[in-house]
Order: structure tokens, then sequence, then C-alpha cells
């Protein structure tokens, strides 16, 4: 959805000139899951809710207080009406987090469960692969049948049974 992502960089931009940090992204994502419920949002558009209203009805969701530039972020937000856009506001963030510390995130698709030694080790791997220091998250998809997949940023590495055998099928039916 390129216009929502065009919607919330300038916003992700302007908490990261204002000091925003790895504390502020965590804070932002969590008060984007509150604001991605379908009754808030309803109840933001309501014309006659006003925008302290949404934020006390957040505020007293959230288990912390908001942080004095994550609330300023959220009063912005919601003058604007874009209250919808605060999960990829929150997502674009952490990629300036990220592309500012030299540090992507990885999702590592796995057939099987991982320990945490062997994810260590497929990250140390990654790592040296990619060439940058990964944020690492394991997913379980059984339908790799083995292997993994790896996906960071938008470089897919694919290393799965699934894979092979499709690239099989291909070469077979050509």
């Amino acid at each position: 959805m390129a216009e929502l992502a065009t919607i919330a960089r300038p916003y992700a931009e302007a908490l990261l000139k204002a000091g925003g940090d790895a504390a502020a992204a965590s804070e932002l994502t969590a008060l984007a899951a509150v604001a991605s419920n379908e009754q808030l949002l309803a109840f933001a558009d309501n014309p006659k809710a006003t925008p302290a209203q949404v934020t006390e009805v957040i505020s007293s969701v959230m288990k912390a207080p908001l942080s004095p530039k994550v609330g300023n972020l959220l009063a912005a937000v919601l003058e604007n009406g874009r209250l919808a856009a605060l999960g990829e506001i929150a997502q674009q963030f952490q990629l300036l987090i990220n592309a500012r510390s030299g540090v992507s995130d990885a999702v590592i698709h796995s057939a099987f469960e991982l320990s945490a030694a062997q994810t260590d080790d497929v990250k140390a791997t990654l790592e040296k692969r990619f060439g940058r220091k990964l944020n690492a998250t394991v997913v379980i998809d059984a339908s790799l049948i083995g292997g993994i997949r790896v996906v960071v940023g938008d470089e897919v590495l694919d290393t799965s049974v699934k894979a092979r055998l499709e690239q099989m099928k291909l070469a077979l039916t050509a």
C-alpha cells in the first residue's frame, strides 16, 4: 500500500529528527497495536470525538504513559485524521532506526522449531551473507517441509525443500 507508506514517512522522519530512539520505536509499536482496534478507529473517525478524547481512550489502554515525543506524534496524527496510518508509521520509524544503526530485520521461516543455539548459528551465517547486523525473528512454517526461508528487507534467501521441489518441477515441465 504505497499511499499509506507515503503518508507515514513524514511522521516517522519527524519523530526521528525529534530524537526518537529504539525505546520510542517499541513504544510506537505498542501504540500502533492499540490503534489498530476497529472500534477505536471508528471512535476516532466520529466527528463528535475530539483528539483529546481519543488520546484519553488510548492512554487508558496503554500499560505505560506515553513519552512526550510519542505523545506529540500521536497528537499530530489525530489532528490530521491519520490514526489508521499509525501501524505504517511504526514500521517506517523502525526501518529508519535500523538504517541509522546499521541493523536490518530478518524473518527466518523454518519448517521446524529452532533451538537458541541453532538460531544463533543461522543468524551469524546470515549476518556474514548479508553483510550487516540482523534482528532475527523465527516463524514456524510447516509447508516448507524442511530447510529455511529468510526475508531481509526485500531480499529473500530460500533454501527450503519446498523451493527445491518447485525448481525441480519447473525443470521437468520445461
